[in-house]
């Protein structure tokens, strides 16, 4: 195997994890080329640099974007403190060290170098292109890319990583005085906000309470309402326990499939519910956490988790574990109707519970509650334009609030397919080398995260990350990055050991008419 070719489209968390795993597997040499347009190279959007105040949510052993080694985030925050004396002190109701999203992107850009760094010793080639791939063809043998600004080059393996978009525009206010479309980053983008403003952050998931605690960092005096359709703030992560699954695991999910091509919804309830059960959980509660949001005010549900920080029923930190471990590997075994019936009925619960913000903010706002400062409210309809200025938000119960500020901090589209990526995965769909999932984003093979089209992988197109999610459900957290970026390099890999013919090696050609 001599000269591959490999052209990664994207560059931010997902990228990085590729990159690492690429550098710590024993093929090559060859090129890696990794396409990225925007000034915040390897951090994406999630960790630019930004406020301090914003944290990660998982804790270190779950941000490690090296397969093998949980440790590796750790390890390197420990050395950053000891050379620059910028210690960030654990949260303190978990006692968990929760680092700062500017701080983790520190951590991509220094690994992701690293990794390039390793891969030049061993011989292989490395570009970075600052330019969008716009345009893609599958040609024999090779992937065919063009970009934004009229260049193209074919790949031997092309891997998509163009991560996940900012938040929807649900009640068409683009462009509306007061209305801000993305509160990222919060630090350049928050602090034009009147510290007077009755501020109304649209949204309950993490950029929802990002937002809510930044405007309180930066002094702002005037009222908050954290308003959305449901009120599904995330959960509240609680004290880590030592746990070890024995049924909920990637081997065993694997095994099952292989001996039955199907498993019903009530098969799968039965085996969670065989793992909690001998964790010592109370089953009871477990189920009812996940179908009781409709019945639990969201502050009430705040509060709540909030107090069963130390709690030790394991029930949920058996959910939080397997939810990334399994579900790439168990969703596609899950028949049309039962998928359809999760991601419409408990969705948006089990990744709140699963995607649980650190203590130390649920804290916070709850202070901010009781103080009269914030009011967190489900039911909303609609937001719409004051005639006079500012804004309505219209809830369930008749309540119109006037807002003279909106902070859109709504989930992205529901078909994860990012604006930026939309050309190229036009071209690839009109050339039939994608197809579009039901539940979104693009067909994939659940052992490779090669692309499928009517039923065949291809082995020249990858997809990592929230692209793949319809097939793979839980695919955006580092763990499931990692794992999904060991399986890619090693089916690149294999497929160059026994399939590939090299192309040559050159500059960038012209596109093509």
């Amino acid at each position: 195997m001599a000269g591959i070719s490999i052209g990664v489209i994207g560059g931010g968390a997902s990228a990085v994890c590729l990159i690492d795993a690429l550098a710590q597997a024993k093929g090559g040499p060859g090129t890696v080329t990794v396409f990225e347009p925007s000034p915040r190279l390897w951090r994406g959007r999630a960790y630019q640099v930004d406020s301090e105040c914003i944290k990660v949510n998982a804790t270190a052993d779950d941000m490690s974007v090296r397969a093998g080694d949980p440790g590796h985030f750790e390890r390197w925050l420990d050395g950053r403190e000891r050379l620059i004396g910028d210690g960030h002190a654990p949260d303190s109701f978990s006692g968990v060290r929760f680092a700062p999203r500017t701080v983790y992107g520190e951590y991509l850009e220094q690994t992701a170098y690293a990794a390039l760094a390793e891969l030049r010793r061993r011989g292989w080639r490395v570009d970075i292109i600052g330019a969008a791939v716009t345009t893609a063809r599958r040609t024999a043998g090779q992937v065919l890319l063009g970009t934004e600004h009229g260049d193209a080059d074919a790949f031997d393996y092309v891997v998509l990583c163009v991560g996940g978009d900012g938040p929807k525009d649900v009640y068409g206010l683009s462009g509306a005085p007061g209305f801000i479309a993305d509160p990222y980053p919060v630090a350049q983008v928050l602090p034009a906000v009147d510290p007077d403003d009755h501020v109304a952050v649209i949204g309950s998931g993490l950029t929802a309470v990002d937002t809510v605690l930044s405007l309180v960092a930066q002094e702002h005096r005037g009222p908050i309402s954290l308003l959305s359709r449901r009120g599904a703030l995330p959960g509240v992560r609680q004290r880590p326990l030592p746990f070890e699954p024995r049924h909920l695991t990637p081997e065993r999910m694997r095994e099952l499939g292989r001996r039955k091509p199907r498993i019903a919804l009530r098969e799968l309830v039965e085996i969670v519910g065989r793992e909690a059960r001998e964790a010592g959980a109370d089953l009871d509660a477990l189920y009812e956490e996940i179908t009781g949001l409709d019945r639990e005010a969201p502050v009430e549900r705040l509060r709540r988790q909030f107090a069963a920080v130390d709690s030790s029923d394991p029930g949920l930190r058996v959910l939080q574990r397997a939810v990334p471990d399994i579900g790439p590997d168990v969703w596609p075994l899950l028949g049309e109707r039962d998928r359809t019936r999760i991601l419409r009925s408990h969705y948006r619960t089990v990744m709140s519970l699963c995607c649980p913000m650190p203590p130390d903010s649920a804290a916070r706002l709850l202070a901010l509650v009781d103080a009269g400062r914030l009011e967190i409210r489900a039911g909303l309809r609609t937001v719409e334009q004051h005639p006079g200025g500012g804004f309505d938000a219209v809830v369930t119960d008749g309540t119109v609030l006037h807002a003279q500020t909106v902070v859109n901090a709504v989930g992205a589209t529901g078909d994860r397919i990012p604006a930026r990526a939309l050309s190229l995965v036009t071209a690839l769909t009109g050339d039939r080398a994608v197809s579009p999932h039901p539940h979104g984003g693009l067909h994939v093979e659940r052992a490779t995260s090669r692309f499928v089209t009517d039923g065949v992988p291809d082995p020249r197109l990858y997809g990592l990350g929230t692209i793949a999610a319809g097939t793979l459900f839980f695919t955006f957290g580092v763990p499931s990055l990692v794992d999904r970026s060991v399986d890619i390099v090693d089916a690149i890999l294999r497929h160059a050991e026994t399939g590939n013919t090299a192309r040559p090696q050159g500059a960038l050609l012209p596109a093509q008419p």
